[in-house]
């Protein structure tokens, strides 16, 4: 899967590594302006949640691992 012009292009792969927080990797943040809709997404697309939405100083997020187990989290602006 890949992504581009949403001011950074990347993309996702199969692998039989992973990178997770526990083992001290870097955290992606990937921003939402619809943290509840993304998160619904995430799950639909076989994506497991294992940081349901919190509040944090600057915002909300929430935490995913996608389907070859790598950890990524999605944030959002503070609720208005």
């Amino acid at each position: 899967m890949a992504f581009s012009d949403q001011g950074l292009d990347g993309g996702f792969f199969a692998s039989d590594q992973c990178s997770t927080c526990a083992n001290g990797s870097a955290l992606i943040v990937l921003f939402s302006d619809d943290l509840e809709d993304t998160q619904a997404k995430v799950s639909a697309a076989g994506g497991t949640i294992n940081k349901a939405i919190y509040s944090f100083p600057g915002g909300r997020r929430f935490h995913f691992i996608e389907p070859s187990g790598n950890e990524f989290a999605v944030w959002a602006l503070p609720a208005s």
